[in-house]
């Protein structure tokens, strides 16, 4: 059963490209979960979680211990989000798209920067402080920190549906997109390019729902203002 994990387990390959089972399917699911959440759509969760198990398994073998981490981050976002969408729905309430004010941005641009550095300094050196779990040194540790804190940030805020969320998700889909195929991985870069584009609908979309929300002074219902009152 393992062995259907294993990077090695090839099930075809594609311009000389020996593509795994565990990067396939782990890539369907993603795309497929990403597409749900610009529809914002409730299968994003249970799809979401698939992928998530499927990437854990990929990102240990080819040793970006991140995103090996991120992804049991994932594991627990997506069953938040899908908790607190299903309890706003079973109490009849719509999820509107909120945003952040200038200054809660701000803090959530600092902390990623601040995360990132500790983070990258961290995996640079965690083949040293765990080498019976991490026998390798990490490639490019402060690179894939901050794609990994970013994508943190992100996931929480897609979760509250908060708008910035997809701001966060375009760069980290640039940089992967370029770290990847440095790496080798050449179908989850172009993975990205998808979600790149997918991102793109979705903050269109998503802006698309904020400017449809009525100002305070238009006379119409003012707690859907599109505004994060809880700070978060």
């Amino acid at each position: 059963m393992l062995n259907f994990f294993s990077i090695n387990h090839v099930a075809f390959t594609v311009l000389q490209y020996p593509m795994s089972y565990v990067e396939f399917l782990g890539t369907i699911f993603y795309i497929w979960s990403v597409w749900l959440i610009a529809q914002k759509k409730m299968l994003t969760w249970p799809v979401g979680i698939i992928s998530v198990i499927l990437y854990a398994f990929l990102f240990y073998q080819i040793r970006l211990y991140s995103d090996f981490l991120e992804q049991l981050y994932y594991l627990g976002a997506s069953v938040y989000g899908w908790w607190f969408w299903d309890k706003k729905k079973k109490e009849d309430q719509e999820i509107a798209v909120v945003r952040g004010t200038l200054k809660n941005n701000i803090f959530w641009l600092a902390g990623i920067l601040i995360v990132s550095g500790f983070t990258g300094l961290l995996m640079g050196r965690i083949h040293l402080i765990f080498p019976n779990v991490f026998p390798q040194p990490a490639d490019f540790p402060f690179w894939d920190a901050f794609t990994t804190i970013s994508s943190f940030a992100a996931m929480f805020l897609l979760a509250r549906k908060r708008f910035e969320s997809w701001f966060l998700w375009i760069v980290v889909d640039v940089i992967g997109i370029v770290l990847y195929y440095v790496k080798g991985v050449k179908f989850l870069s172009l993975l990205y390019v998808f979600l790149l584009l997918i991102a793109l609908k979705g903050f269109l979309s998503w802006w698309s729902s904020l400017r449809s929300v009525p100002n305070p002074g238009d006379g119409r219902n003012p707690t859907h203002l599109g505004r994060d009152r809880d700070g978060m």
